[in-house]
């Protein structure tokens, strides 16, 4: 039997369910979970805030092993271990598929979204949409890289060249980003809510140049500015930090409305993009440079059972790095 901690609608806690463990259809494998990531993500999708396929177990940044080859697959084998991220699957028909942005598939699935997730012993998953983890990787400190560690990678390439970057949101995904950039020779600094000094020791302890409160400016002007927290508010601060020419990149699925500014902090060619998903290029690449760069996860483990204390502390900013869940 497969157990799990399902969300039956917006607002709800996460009930234990048990169900039959599922067969992998064709294309796909099924995967015996060893670890899963909780992710700021998965607070939306149980606040109701992003669409989702309700019944639905939450859960996009597994890593497992591979229990079952559905028909069509061959290029894994039973006993591999392999990650599963956000993006679970792509038409490959449509515009963007057929250009190479399949993360803007016109009819994609995500896991733990639109189809079930890792907040479970076990998971059926497209076979084509499984990276390989590193070998220097535990499945715990593997998780967080699967959405914190593929997300922040793609906010970071669309960052540019600058070498002055902030972070706005010092969480999973800016413990492991700050490390990237650090190794790709730029000075990273950390922008926190005010007063969260465990936050600022911790990024002041990776390597950051400065740490402080979100409604400071840092002491140099900033080329790039990635907004984690799900805050529209951040915009505006984060324009007022910028160079000439610089880009505020919002790498979240959700955030609250950006209120009004004036055109004058956009002005000079300044720039605010988005992150959508990803694309399996953006893994193939990510994973490459963790393993060259050598960065290092923070986790806090819970059991399978307490999915929701690791939520609400994730709600409560009381986790430092990434929460992961494993099942037991």
């Amino acid at each position: 039997m497969m157990h799990a901690m399902q969300c039956d609608g917006p607002g709800r806690p996460l009930l234990p369910v048990t169900r039959a463990v599922p067969a992998p259809a064709v294309g796909e494998v099924l995967l015996e979970i060893a670890a899963c990531g909780v992710c700021r993500t998965d607070l939306h999708i149980l606040d109701g805030e992003i669409p989702a396929h309700y019944p639905v177990i939450p859960g996009h940044e597994i890593v497992g092993r591979v229990a079952a080859l559905g028909d069509g697959v061959t290029h894994l084998a039973v006993g591999d271990r392999v990650g599963v991220p956000w993006l679970g699957h792509s038409c490959g028909v449509c515009p963007y598929c057929r250009s190479g942005r399949e993360n803007l598939c016109d009819r994609p699935e995500f896991t733990g979204c639109t189809r079930d997730g890792g907040y479970a012993t076990h998971v059926t998953a497209d076979a084509a949409f499984c990276f390989a983890i590193p070998a220097t990787y535990s499945d715990v400190e593997a998780a967080p890289l699967l959405c914190a560690g593929l997300i922040g990678w793609r906010a970071l390439r669309l960052a540019g060249e600058g070498k002055a970057i902030g972070l706005y949101g010092f969480g999973a995904a800016a413990h492991i980003l700050a490390q990237v950039a650090l190794w790709q020779g730029r000075s990273v600094y950390a922008f926190t809510s005010t007063g969260d000094v465990a936050a600022q020791h911790f990024a002041r302890s990776l390597g950051c140049a400065w740490a402080g409160s979100s409604e400071e400016l840092p002491p140099v002007v900033l080329d790039a500015a990635l907004i984690f927290a799900p805050v529209g508010g951040l915009v505006p601060l984060a324009l007022k930090a910028l160079r000439k020419g610089g880009r505020v990149v919002c790498a979240g699925i959700h955030m609250s409305d950006i209120p009004a500014f004036p055109y004058a902090d956009l002005w000079e060619e300044r720039s605010i993009l988005s992150v959508a998903n990803l694309t399996r290029e953006d893994g193939i690449s990510f994973f490459d440079c963790v393993v060259d760069a050598g960065i290092k996860t923070t986790t806090t483990v819970f059991p399978l059972s307490g999915a929701n204390e690791a939520l609400q502390r994730l709600r409560a900013g009381r986790i430092e790095g990434a929460a992961v869940l494993v099942p037991a």
